[in-house]
């Protein structure tokens, strides 16, 4: 079997995109640090990204088709990856509105309906240490919700942010404290869900074609309501039209949108690792008012 091309030295996303495209390419517009735009010289404009650690394109490149697989929810397209390089499709920008938003709410509540073999579980191919951005997040299985989400998602950070200053120790207990009581938090059992994982609102682009399309996927098995509590954190045009197609697919189970709070606490502890206190503290007053129900 072949591994994928082999990255030139010094190599840059033009030059990766024609490697792994077979196809000369014209120009390149970078878009950020990691992302550029290139056309090819006989086709569609392709988007280059270069990952941020190692196993971070395979993660990516592998979470990507296995959303895509379900047929649920529109993935660009895959033209290519190698250890350092993804190359997709590109989405045209399109505008937010309540019609696409209904039916992208009822996009993921299909996706989610697909199924994982169990919590945690990677896309086929993909590793089981993996990313969720630039940080690192593992994909270990587990039988049940609750212990997995606390000893998988959640209690890595908190000791992490206590070694890094962004955390005191009696509030970390608060986190752990919550864990303890997450059988008794997390509403009614439910299979694994096939997620997304880090669906906020820059990873879900309005197409021109009326339609929307995910980037950026952190792929694995995990509760449903994980998505949505990410929609939720950092808002999303259009997000009650979202919600109202989402409940006409596949409705919610009851008191769902009390355990918000608990399905942020991974992205907030993880951006407290990264960004800062300020996440922390949001992380803390979910955990509090959870714990106060």
């Amino acid at each position: 079997m072949t591994g994928p091309p082999a990255a030139g030295d010094g190599e840059g996303p033009g030059a990766a995109a024609a490697r792994l495209t077979g196809r000369p390419v014209t120009g390149r517009k970078r878009r950020s640090g990691a992302l550029t735009e290139v056309p090819p010289a006989d086709g569609e404009v392709v988007m280059v990204k270069r990952g941020d650690g190692p196993g971070a394109v395979r993660a990516e490149a592998a979470g990507l088709r296995w959303l895509a697989d379900t047929g649920t929810v529109r993935i660009p397209a895959v033209y290519g990856h190698d250890r350092e390089w993804l190359v997709t499709g590109r989405v045209q920008a399109g505008r937010p509105n309540p019609r696409a938003a209904v039916r992208f709410g009822r996009e993921p509540a299909a996706l989610h309906a697909a199924g994982a073999p169990a919590f945690g579980a990677p896309p086929p191919g993909g590793p089981e240490e993996a990313y969720i951005g630039a940080a690192p997040m593992r994909n270990r299985p587990g039988a049940h919700w609750p212990g997995w989400y606390a000893e998988q998602r959640v209690l890595p950070y908190p000791r992490r942010a206590v070694d890094q200053g962004r955390l005191r120790g009696a509030e970390a207990a608060v986190v752990e404290r919550l864990c303890e009581r997450l059988p008794d938090l997390a509403g009614p059992a439910e299979p694994p869900a096939r997620l997304h994982s880090d669906l906020w609102n820059g990873n879900v682009l309005w197409g021109a074609d009326g339609h929307v399309w995910l980037i950026d996927p952190a792929a694995h098995g995990g509760h449903r309501e994980n998505d949505l509590a990410v929609l939720h954190l950092f808002g999303c045009p259009h997000l009650d039209d979202v919600l109202a197609g989402y409940q006409e697919r596949a409705p919610l189970a009851d008191r769902w949108a009390e355990r918000v709070g608990v399905h942020q606490l991974f992205p907030l502890l993880l951006h407290a690792v990264l960004f800062g206190r300020g996440y922390a503290e949001q992380a803390l007053a979910g955990a509090r008012a959870a714990l106060g129900r």
